[in-house]
């Protein structure tokens, strides 16, 4: 049995509450840590941490120097890779297949934006004011609370802390209590590259106790969270109180649109992945499946062949497809989606049910489910599962897949599969969607902005534009003018 403690200005410290929770592999259903219960006192303590580390040691740092520390947590966490990717499966669940190369390329992250530190440029502007030199400059916003949700919590981080290190802030980081192992021993490598101490902190434990004075601290300047809209609305309130920026990625129910001049097999195998990889339990799955009529039956008939066949067991075995569910919660809330979508008349064709074959263990397997004869209306296709459950929409042309595609909260995420340039361009405009893939699925790079539209969130996560979400601009107004200007009128 483990034991992981808060990391606090550079120390592992102990709850101040004195106790611990629980976290399962839920693979075997079996609890393997004991994680500190934090509360608002820790909160306290790191962000306090936090602010004079970003008023001191990190701000006497050039951003040259401070780019160099991210570039180097970069090579390190290339090393300690296949190290990060097994605690991530043991905490939970996803594949180590997947794992493994998702936390070699999290390095990524911190490699682009440690470049890009220094890189960060105002402007001399024009000016219409005789003998007046102006000119804007970038500057960090303070301590930034980070929230990060249970499916991916390495690569949530990355895509929050990188940014906001390279543009001089600091962090108190609150990981989700169902999976903070793997953030916990990231915090090794922040000690291990030398960081200053208070410019990373990490503490654990539950929403109320943790995560809302998080948000409702004095001194945190900006709260970034991943996780249910639910949530992120509560934050976004809250935050709103004391009227600081939020950028929110949150859930989505994304349309993967197949048109009947796709590539075939591609879009078979690229609806798989859209909704059957990660166990379904990513907020860009394509749960929506929008088929063309003409090619509806053939098409529903060879996805449930490929699906059928997934091998589903254990997630630490390279030739497993479907991993268990992450939390007890999360695989009640799928079983009772799938219930519903029974009770609203969907017919199910696939699975349907929990598994517990051959490669089973514990209790959180859930078969990979497609239902067809679904409308848009269903509570099952405008509600977010978060779960290995299919909803296959027919449509009849290209305005009626756009209108059902569109016919939703979310805006996250959307798939488009056609071989017809004008079409894959003209669906891509129209589609409301923060990021749209064409003959693709379910690909992200350090490189380019991820965010939502309408109830996905706000703000941008990856790309040149995430890091301004980390700056506030400001406008220095310098006099050259001798003479003294009439003091009562606008100058």
């Amino acid at each position: 049995m483990e034991t992981f403690n808060h990391y606090i200005n550079g120390t592992w410290e102990k709850p101040c509450s004195g106790k611990y929770f629980k976290t399962e592999n839920p693979y075997t259903c079996e609890v393997w840590a004991n994680v500190a219960q934090g509360n608002e006192k820790d909160v306290d303590k790191a962000v306090t941490a936090a602010k004079i580390a970003f008023e001191n040691d990190w701000s006497e740092l050039t951003a040259t120097d401070r780019g160099k520390k991210l570039v180097s947590l970069a090579s390190l966490i290339e090393k300690e890779s296949k190290r990060l990717a097994e605690i991530e499966v043991k905490d939970n669940g996803k594949l180590i297949a997947e794992m493994e190369a998702q936390t070699k390329y999290l390095a990524e992250w911190y490699r682009y934006y440690g470049g890009l530190a220094d890189k960060i440029e105002g402007s001399v502007l024009p000016s219409d004011k005789p003998g007046i030199f102006n000119y804007t400059k970038y500057e960090p916003l303070g301590v930034v609370g980070m929230i990060t949700a249970w499916n991916s919590p390495l690569l949530l981080l990355a895509w929050k802390l990188a940014p906001a290190l390279a543009a001089g802030n600091t962090a108190v980081i609150k990981p989700s209590e169902f999976t903070s192992a793997s953030t916990l021993e990231f915090m090794k490598l922040i000690e291990e590259v030398g960081f200053p101490k208070g410019v990373v902190n990490c503490v654990t434990g539950f929403g109320v106790e943790v995560g809302q004075p998080l948000v409702e601290h004095k001194d945190v300047a900006k709260i970034a969270f991943t996780g249910s809209d639910v949530s992120g609305q509560k934050i976004y309130e809250n935050a709103a109180k004391k009227i600081i920026p939020v950028s929110l990625e949150l859930g989505g129910k994304s349309p993967n649109i197949v048109f009947e001049d796709a590539d075939f097999d591609a879009a078979v195998m690229g609806v798989i992945s859209g909704i059957f990889a990660a166990t379904g339990q990513t907020c860009i799955a394509g749960s929506r499946l929008l088929v063309q009529k003409n090619i509806h039956d053939k098409f529903v008939e060879k996805l449930i062949k490929v699906a059928g066949d997934a091998k589903i067991g254990d997630p630490m075995s390279f030739n497993t497809h479907v991993g268990p569910v992450t939390t007890k919660p999360q695989f009640d809330k799928i079983m009772n989606y799938i219930e519903i979508a029974k009770t609203e008349g969907a017919e199910c064709v696939l699975g349907g049910k929990p598994y517990t074959g051959s490669g089973s263990k514990g209790s959180r397997f859930i078969e990979p489910t497609i239902f067809k004869n679904v409308s848009n209306e269903m509570r099952i296709a405008q509600e977010e599962v978060f779960g290995p459950v299919l909803s296959i929409i027919a449509f009849e042309d290209e305005k009626e897949a756009i209108d059902i595609g569109n016919d939703i909260i979310f805006g996250l995420a959307a798939g488009v599969w056609t071989n017809n340039i004008g079409r894959a361009l003209r669906v891509s405009d129209k589609l409301k969607a923060g990021t749209v893939w064409v003959n693709t699925y379910r690909a992200v790079s350090f490189m380019s902005p991820f965010g939502g539209y309408k109830r996905s969130g706000r703000g941008r996560e990856s790309g040149q534009e995430s890091i301004k979400e980390f700056l506030q601009v400001k406008s220095v107004w310098i006099s050259q003018n001798t003479s003294v200007a009439n003091p009562f009128i606008i100058r």
